[in-house]
């Protein structure tokens, strides 16, 4: 009698959701993950959890509210990370998943209560893990760009020799650059074809937020309107190439202390094995003295 109560009960309650899900006009599970595959070019945002979050977000982000400052910034931040979410709805987001992992507090007030802050202090982790998310991608795309403009900088220098053409240098070096870089110049070159070429840099240059391609951009504006920038061009290269071999040095200082973790871990295994062999003969001994 209590298993047919249960069933019964679970068969009301899926029927009372699917009934209020077709009057509220919520979407599919398999709607949303689809419509959030197509907007996003991470995967794993088509998981099951995600999409259930990210339905429940763009609900709860319209009752947040926000800083129109903020909101403008943190817009241009999503859309140069590539992540289609409005500030609200990735707000909101982060917020359901701190809330998701603070859900543990309630076994863990069942089993063992002394764990209960470390959940909070996790719930808070996650919250700003997430909400810096987008600042994390944008800052890994920026460094993966300033890491070749060097290159690209060098390769404008020579082709402005023979040719003003910005457009034709920029595609003809779209085929060699890296991922990252490749995408953007994609992008800012198709824009340069459907709107004027200043305006375009301009945006490229307001997408990624940085200074040594502000240089850059200044550079591609001056060429454009007819300006000489040969020698410009000249210096800013010798001034990337320092930057760059600065760049080098740094990353070869943080080497060393990696090498001596691991140098460290031999030395204990020599000590180790030594102590075993040791070990092994004095037991030997003291069994041959008895």
């Amino acid at each position: 009698m209590v298993i047919l109560l249960a069933i019964s009960g679970i068969a009301l309650a899926v029927g009372l959701f699917f009934l209020m899900a077709d009057v509220l006009k919520i979407p599919y599970l398999k709607t949303s993950k689809a419509v959030m595959s197509v907007g996003k070019t991470d995967k794993k945002i088509s998981k099951t959890i995600d999409a259930v979050l990210v339905d429940a977000a763009v609900r709860i982000g319209k009752l947040i509210p926000m800083d129109k400052y903020k909101r403008i910034r943190m817009e241009k931040t999503l859309a140069s990370a590539d992540i289609k979410m409005t500030p609200e709805t990735f707000r909101a987001y982060s917020l359901l998943k701190a809330f998701g992992v603070g859900l543990l507090i309630i076994p863990c007030a069942l089993i063992f209560p002394m764990i209960i802050p470390l959940i909070i202090i996790l719930a808070v982790a996650v919250y700003f893990k997430e909400i810096g998310k987008a600042d994390e991608q944008m800052r890994k795309k920026r460094a993966a760009i300033e890491s070749e403009l060097p290159r690209f900088v060098a390769t404008v220098e020579q082709e402005l020799k023979t040719s003003r053409d910005i457009l034709s240098i920029m595609e003809n070096y779209k085929k060699h650059a890296g991922e990252v870089f490749s995408y953007e110049l994609d992008v800012t070159t198709a824009d340069m074809r459907s709107s004027s070429y200043e305006a375009a840099l301009t945006r490229f240059e307001s997408r990624i937020g940085s200074s040594q391609l502000s240089d850059v951009v200044r550079g591609l504006v001056s060429v454009i309107r007819g300006d000489d920038s040969a020698v410009y061009f000249k210096m800013l290269a010798h001034d990337f190439k320092l930057l760059e071999l600065q760049r080098l040095k740094n990353e070869a200082q943080k080497i060393p202390p990696k090498i001596r973790i691991f140098s460290l871990a031999m030395l204990m295994t020599f000590l180790l094995t030594y102590l075993v062999v040791m070990g092994m003969q004095l037991i030997d001994a003291l069994g041959t003295m008895m």
